[in-house]
């Protein structure tokens, strides 16, 4: 029988890339990237190849075959693993470049900064110091072929062929006999004499300082160009003029040269040395000095190299939210860091942390999120956005904190595509009807109004028709003026989704009832809308054949350019705390409309509407609003409203840090819209930020939107609007005739208490809503009576309870 040896290089773990070896060190080695065959990991594989006659040779490399195994420093070349034979040596490392190759690379990329250079020097004289002082050991080799980097950016110390003992117990320096490496030995060594008395590092600090010398000024051609600094940093000159004295007594100590280095004004005192010193320390650190890095870490990533952001910062970060303390400071950092990213890694390490923190109860932490959305949303998916994002998301417009309200309404512009039917055309819809209804800060009223009218392209034909006529009519009476605007422009915006007897009998009455509006901005945006609408029927009217032209959106299912189809003349935008929306609009123009023989209206300044990608959304089941029973809703509210009120949501004070620049709305005023409408940031406005505090003050809403003043009679004399002289030569002392209004208008313009659900979608007109309260506040009375007959009969039971029966006497 015969039996066959196995060959070890064949078994070994590693195999050699079967690109061109990148070279390595001068003398035997040569490197090779690799990879591990299980998982397909790069690696570097140094590799020598034994030959007859150099048994010199063979012994040198095979200690620092040895040295490289048992020596583990962060600053000295990793090993993984090693393969020994009479054939050959190989020596598994982290993957590596060599020094000179990638100094060579970032300078033709033009990315090459003094800010690595500190701190890959900072490192390899930390590596020095290291086996100086605490291994009491020599390099006897450094020099740029003995350097290395990896992925990161980090500069790791090699070449240990040379190395011995500075103690003397393992014998003298092994000789080289590589005229490349001898060049780079000091004087005292070169001429023989040993008259100079050296301390046992000076030698390695004379080499330290060559290195210096060819890292800004490229390869060393002979010893006498030391002499000129060259290209070397004015704050590092007098150091490395230490480092190249004739006299070697004087040469530092490692550690006592990084110490002159880190002095104020030294070369390696900057920002990206303190940040990689804190990093590698972070482990050990407060949490508040974490808190207190992780906030000024953002004004700085934008000078960090992209490597060194990618695989040294991103990890911390991840483990600092995992593990640590961190929180909401991380979110910025974090996102930062990720536009470095490709979309397949951005899915693996970005968005399992963005799913994570959606579910944390800490305020802080989602506002943050809600306000950087736009720059994860395009690496969700649906089931993702569906599953573990909205359930979560949605919890906001229950929030008792008015910004996260906003803030949660504003994020469903960049959701809403993604939805899937019963999210977006149910569940968004009652919370939407609840906000708009009920909500007591007019901000988030007109907020959701906007809001609604640029999604209605995702919702489905049924959907549509029962909401937005319904939703819109209620924005105009609304006492809250830019909610009404808002209502009048979401009419204009979605024009393309009603049918032309919707238009006729529905939305145009509610129109002309705005045109004597008390507000300046309300009666213009109602006459622009009154006029695109009559437009468009006259249109129709004049060529019935235009007709399913005109309607071709009405009972199609979602489209993306559906909804910002009247953009173009019906700008609009979101006031509140925030300016996602506004932004959005201002980055996303969209089209003119597409019907033929509408008149083109003038775009208000600056103001275009977006026209996102949707996801198409099927028509949901009709006849779901119709059925919603009053009383069902209100239990759901209190219930809903007491559950998110016990919920601990962490301190606020840290949310008062993320919100300390949104606008503050009691400082509002009607005043402003007396004459104008402003929908995006005014610069002429008073301070945009706003203090925690007033959103408790009850003073700032009850002088505002929320309470009308008491009805007066009018002036003695006041006509009616159909008795003004219109166009009469008469002058008119009367002044203003809608000022006389004003007062009728809030006074009967509470917003409605009520949900989208228990409208009467079909029409505008519903039974009044003082008597709809009264049914329901009777409907919970009678409830309350219930709940508190069962448990009084339940406190009345005697004996345990077993199985669900009562024990019998």
């Amino acid at each position: 029988m015969w039996f066959f040896a196995r060959d070890p290089v064949r078994d070994f773990p590693f195999e050699l890339s079967p690109e061109l070896p990148e070279g390595g060190p001068p003398g035997p080695w040569v490197l090779h990237r690799g990879r591990k065959k299980a998982t397909g990991s790069p690696v570097s594989i140094f590799v020598y190849d034994v030959k007859p006659g150099v048994e010199e040779q063979t012994q040198v490399a095979k200690a620092a075959f040895k040295r490289l195994k048992t020596l583990r420093h962060p600053n000295i070349l990793a090993y993984i693993d090693g393969l020994e034979t009479d054939r050959c040596l190989h020596i598994v490392t982290e993957a590596v470049t060599p020094l000179g190759a990638y100094l060579k690379a970032r300078a033709e990329a033009g990315d090459l900064r003094e800010l690595e250079l500190s701190w890959g020097l900072h490192q390899i004289v930390k590596a020095l110091s290291f086996l100086v002082n605490d291994c009491s050991l020599i390099h006897n080799n450094v020099c740029m072929a003995a350097v290395f980097v990896d992925r990161a950016g980090e500069w790791k110390l090699g070449g240990l062929d040379y190395m011995y003992s500075a103690q003397g117990n393992g014998g003298g320096p092994p000789r080289k006999g590589i005229p490349e490496l001898e060049q780079y030995d000091p004087p005292e060594l070169a001429d023989g004499s040993g008259r100079a008395v050296r301390e046992k590092w000076s030698a390695d600090m004379w080499r330290l300082g060559c290195l210096i010398w060819e890292v800004f000024n490229g390869p060393l051609p002979r010893a006498a160009a030391l002499r000129n600094p060259g290209k070397i940093p004015k704050s590092l000159v007098p150091h490395y003029c230490e480092l190249v004295g004739a006299n070697p007594k004087v040469r530092p100590n490692p550690a006592r040269f990084l110490q002159n280095c880190r002095a104020p004004g030294g070369f390696m005192n900057n920002r990206f040395v303190e940040t990689n010193l804190f990093l590698e320390e972070i482990q050990i650190k407060e949490p508040a000095e974490k808190q207190k890095f992780f906030q000024e870490l953002s004004k700085s990533l934008d000078s960090f190299p992209e490597d060194f952001c990618r695989h040294k910062v991103l990890p911390q970060l991840l483990t600092a939210f995992e593990f640590g303390s961190a929180g909401a400071v991380v979110l910025t950092p974090l996102f930062k860091v990720g536009k470095f990213l490709g979309a397949v890694e951005y899915q693996r390490k970005i968005i399992p942390v963005v799913v994570k923190m959606f579910s944390s109860t800490d305020r802080a932490m989602r506002i943050r999120l809600l306000q950087q959305m736009e720059q994860f949303i395009q690496y969700l998916d649906e089931p993702t956005v569906n599953t573990q994002i909205f359930p979560h998301v949605v919890h906001g417009f229950l929030d008792t904190n008015p910004a996260i309200r906003e803030q949660t309404v504003k994020s469903m512009l960049l959701l809403a595509p993604k939805l899937n039917e019963t999210n977006l055309n149910v569940e968004l819809m009652k919370h939407f009807a609840r906000l708009q209804a009920k909500d007591e800060q007019g901000p988030i009223r007109c907020n959701t109004t906007v809001c609604l009218g640029k999604i209605g392209s995702y919702l489905s034909a049924g959907t549509r028709h029962r909401v937005l006529t319904s939703a819109f009519s209620r924005a105009t009476k609304d006492p809250f003026a830019p909610s009404r605007v808002a209502g009048v422009l979401g009419f204009a915006a979605t024009h393309n989704l009603y049918s032309m007897n919707d238009c006729a009998h529905k939305i145009l009455p509610v129109l002309c009832s705005l045109t004597v509006d008390p507000e300046r901005a309300v009666r213009d945006q109602a006459f622009k809308a009154i006029r695109s609408f009559l437009s468009k029927l006259e249109s129709v009217s004049e060529d019935p054949t235009q007709l399913a032209e005109a309607e071709k959106d009405v009972h199609a299912a979602s489209s993306p350019g559906m909804g910002g189809a009247a953009a173009s003349w019906a700008g609009w935008a979101v006031t509140g705390v925030s300016s996602l929306t506004s932004k959005l609009i201002r980055a996303h123009p969209t089209a003119a409309p597409a019907e033929t023989n509408v008149p083109q209206r003038p775009v208000p300044e600056g103001l275009p509407a977006p026209a996102p990608t949707p996801v198409p959304a099927t028509p949901t089941t009709s006849g779901h609003w119709e059925t919603q029973e009053e009383s069902k809703d209100a239990e759901e509210d209190s219930t809903a409203a007491d559950r998110w009120d016990d919920e601990d949501w962490g301190s606020l004070e840290e949310a008062e840090s993320v919100l300390a620049q949104q606008d503050n709305w009691s400082t509002g005023g009607q005043a402003s819209w007396a004459g104008q409408v402003s929908w995006t940031s005014n610069p002429g406005h008073k301070s945009q930020e706003s203090d925690w505090s007033s959103w408790e003050a009850e003073d700032a809403w009850e002088q505002g939107w929320q309470e009308p003043s008491p009805p007066e009679p009018p002036p003695e004399g006041t006509r009616l609007a159909s008795e003004y002289n219109w166009g009469g030569p008469e002058p008119s002392d009367k002044g203003d005739p809608f000022a006389a209004l004003s007062v009728r208008r809030e006074a009967g313009a509470q917003p409605r208490r009520d949900s989208w659900g228990d409208d009467n979608w079909e029409g505008l007109e519903a039974e009044s809503r003082q008597a709809k309260a009264e049914l329901a506040r009777k409907k919970r009375e009678e409830r309350k009576r219930e709940m508190e007959a069962k448990r009084a009969e339940k406190k009345t039971a005697k004996g345990p309870m077993k199985l669900g029966t009562r024990k019998l006497d």
